[in-house]
């Protein structure tokens, strides 16, 4: 059995590795325990996971952490959302008109690697500190990433298929809908899961804004009275939500594209 486990690319069933991912998650929490009892940080600074626990407990209870996590949640999907209306059109057409590739690439690549917390202060002048701003922000750190994942999930698409498209007859729609989005679309499922990360990951500059709701919101606010545990139990639950979302997304990708299945 051990054998089977480390073997080179080995296939391990479901149950196996629910196992093993509980046992991954035991042995941090070990490791966090042992740290946190070791007197070698201050508890100031690292908790035990109780006292996480008990702090998670109270954001419930008392500072009605439910709403701050449906606010959240409903931020990040409505952004994540508008940019997969935008990028999937958009990088699907750079890679099959080379001409718009040619114009939107070098820009696409110019905006993503500017710092998105930079622009903040600029996204906060032109949409000022409502709910725009921070949609903006969840939107710039997302969107300018897919586009050019779906250009290249299109791009690798065999040319041989486009080439069998038009030798039976197919116009240039027919060959978009029936031949380059059903081939290309379970990697474009797998970056849509990848880019929500990302877009999770820009919840707390979004929310730090002028905001006064939201998971980022509660961990800002919670830090200035070095409220560790608490803090420490915001970002636990950002992990959980995301942890749920990305196994949804894999259980999808499985139920779609049983085919791909090993």
């Amino acid at each position: 059995m051990s054998a089977q486990l480390f073997a080179f690319r080995s296939h391990l069933g479901r149950r196996t590795q629910i196992v093993l991912g509980i046992a991954g998650f035991i042995l941090f929490l070990l490791a966090w325990q042992a740290t946190a009892m070791s007197g070698a940080i201050r508890p100031e600074f690292l908790p035990t996971p109780l006292s996480v626990a008990e702090a998670f407990v109270r954001l419930f209870t008392e500072r009605d952490f439910a709403s701050d996590i449906m606010i959240s949640v409903g931020r990040v999907w409505f952004a994540f959302l508008l940019s997969v209306v935008v990028a999937v059109p958009l990088g699907l057409y750079m890679s099959t008109y080379r001409a718009i590739g040619a114009v939107l690439e070098p820009f696409v690549d110019f905006v993503r690697y500017l710092p998105v917390p930079a622009l903040v202060p600029l996204l906060v002048i032109w949409f000022g500190v409502g709910e725009a701003s921070k949609i903006a922000v969840l939107w710039m750190g997302t969107f300018f990433q897919l586009i050019l994942l779906i250009a290249e999930d299109t791009k690798r698409v065999p040319h041989e298929y486009i080439e069998s498209g038009h030798t039976l007859g197919a116009s240039n729609g027919q060959i978009m809908r029936q031949i380059i989005i059903p081939a290309a679309l379970p990697n474009m499922v797998d970056n849509l899961r990848i880019t929500l990360g990302w877009c999770w990951t820009y919840l707390i500059i979004a929310e730090i804004v002028a905001a006064n709701s939201g998971i980022g919101h509660v961990i800002w606010s919670l830090r200035r009275f070095v409220k560790t545990p608490e803090v420490m139990a915001g970002i636990i639950a950002i992990g959980i939500i995301g942890l749920l979302t990305d196994q949804a997304f894999r259980l999808a990708h499985k139920k779609l594209f049983p085919y791909l299945r090993r």
